[in-house]
């Protein structure tokens, strides 16, 4: 699987507690075997046909979009995020 990071993303992924990281790291693995795990809660980001969010915590989300043969992870961060994914 492709995986592209966008700037935003890079820039949001730094700024991030090691904890965060680190339950980052394990549910992308998650994603990455099976896109439909269900603790990674992932669905459509209202008003946006091709923008996906999935599951840190409760309170952290990332989103992303399908490309040709991958995945762009979009921004990461507190659920505000999902004002501008």
């Amino acid at each position: 699987m492709i995986v592209l990071r966008s700037p935003r993303f890079k820039k949001a992924y730094k700024k991030l507690d090691e904890k965060i990281k680190k339950q980052f790291k394990q549910k992308f693995n998650l994603f990455q075997k099976n896109p439909r795990y269900p603790s990674l809660r992932i669905k459509k980001v209202e008003k946006h046909r091709n923008i996906f969010e999935a599951s840190i915590t409760k309170s952290y989300r990332w989103t992303f979009e399908f490309i040709k043969g991958g995945v762009k992870l979009r921004v990461i961060g507190t659920h505000d995020i999902l004002k501008n994914p």
